[in-house]
């Protein structure tokens, strides 16, 4: 359980664009065998289903302790507090809306409701989830402007606006979707350069919370003590944990082959046979800067929740969904052009379906190991097929509603709640 990251290797694991290519201690063998999405029991279901239900329960005391839902704070203090704790909830319901229900259904219970007043331990419609979801980060957002976080690991404005854009495209609201990402992109958080696209270059733009393109991130320094089991151990080869040591999380063969050649983000997954990461290892993505394997014991790499570039594909996303491909292919070639040196070239003969493929595949490229493919998969009703390289169902496809690609209400609930009788 390594929180928010650990559902993130999870749920790109899950969309099959990061493959499980090795196998030799087994922790995610249920994952990378779908396994977890279609037996209750297992345990991933457990954790992911409390961490996110102990978001809200702590949310919904400090929203509580502030006034509650409807309080009205005088002070600064008191409105960045209750900012913040609305914006968590929303977090919390947003994910567990997206990992345990197969697709956006307004009418379709779906989780239990605890807003800190109204308690609904039966599952609710995804209506009245959604609805708690948006005013939430509504509120949110006018009660944290203005407001100025002293680090990236807190929740400002700008990060709650970024949940609201996705929310929206997740519900298919495409217009208020690019509303909400083109306000992010003009809070002036710059893309991740080509420099830091990949080693070697400037200095990775994945390891350190100061690269100007992060939103959102925590700083792990060393008195935190992170060690063995992390993000980074499972991700880094030059981290002392489990990616060096056997268990590899790999890029999907069949989607490394779609990136162009002359792609700076091809070179980021080490494909040289004979050497750690020969399974398209993220090696130049995801590295600790002394680049020594087994190096990193004490862990200080930091962590990445959100950054720039994902606002620009969303919003170039919604745009093609809308009509707009003007305004679509304009917004890509602006991110691409430090990308692939032929972006223009490349973008504009595109029109229609064929532009939302592209901005879709190149969300997939641009944002892979940083678990955000799995929900671009859902808004775009995609069918996956897995590449060769996967210890499990390799080139078998699965559409974005199956069983297999969503998780399921934990035995623990169910045993506990009697509301809840069965797991879909």
């Amino acid at each position: 359980d390594i929180g928010q990251k650990g559902v993130d290797i999870w749920s790109d694991m899950v969309s099959g664009d990061m493959a499980l290519s090795a196998s030799a201690y087994g922790w995610y063998n249920a994952t990378s065998n779908l396994v977890n999405t279609v037996d209750f029991t297992r345990e991933e279901n457990k954790i992911i289903w409390e961490y996110y239900y102990r978001i809200v329960s702590l949310a919904n005391n400090v929203i509580q302790t502030s006034g509650g839902n409807n309080a009205q704070p005088t002070t600064d203090g008191g409105r960045k507090v209750l900012g913040q704790a609305k914006a968590s909830r929303a977090y919390a319901y947003w994910y567990l809306a997206q990992l345990f229900q197969k697709k956006y259904d307004p009418s379709q219970p779906i989780l239990p409701y605890y807003d800190g007043e109204t308690i609904n331990t039966a599952k609710v419609p995804a209506s009245q989830i959604y609805d708690l979801i948006i005013s939430d980060l509504t509120d949110a957002i006018s009660l944290l402007d203005g407001y100025v976080r002293p680090d990236k690991s807190k929740i400002d404005k700008t990060v709650a606006q970024g949940l609201l854009a996705y929310v929206y495209a997740g519900m298919g609201n495409w217009a208020d979707a690019k509303t909400m990402a083109d306000a992010v992109i003009a809070a002036g958080y710059p893309v991740t350069t080509n420099g830091q696209l990949c080693f070697p270059g400037a200095g990775s733009g994945f390891n350190n919370v100061n690269t100007p393109s992060w939103i959102w991130g925590f700083d792990l320094t060393e008195d935190l003590g992170h060690q063995l089991i992390d993000w980074w151990g499972q991700m880094d080869v030059y981290t002392y944990s489990y990616q060096a040591a056997g268990d590899r999380k790999s890029m999907d063969d069949a989607l490394y082959a779609q990136i162009a050649s002359n792609d700076v983000r091809k070179g980021q997954f080490n494909a040289v046979t004979g050497t750690v990461g020969e399974s398209l290892q993220p090696n130049n993505k995801f590295f600790d800067p002394a680049r020594q394997i087994f190096n990193q014991y004490i862990i200080t790499t930091d962590l990445i929740f959100m950054r720039s570039d994902e606002f620009h594909l969303l919003s170039a996303e919604c745009a093609a969904r809308l009509g707009n491909d003007a305004d679509a292919k304009a917004t890509m070639i602006n991110l691409l052009n430090s990308r692939i040196p032929d972006a223009a070239a490349v973008v504009n003969p595109l029109s229609g379906s064929a532009l939302q493929d592209f901005i879709y595949l190149q969300t997939r490229i641009e944002l892979w190991g940083e678990g955000k493919t799995y929900y671009a998969m859902k808004r775009n009703e995609a069918t996956v097929t897995r590449g060769t390289n996967h210890v499990f169902r390799a080139g078998e496809s699965f559409a974005y509603d199956s069983d297999e690609m969503s998780f399921q209400i934990p035995q623990s609930e169910i045993n506990n709640n009697p509301s809840i009788t069965d797991q879909n």
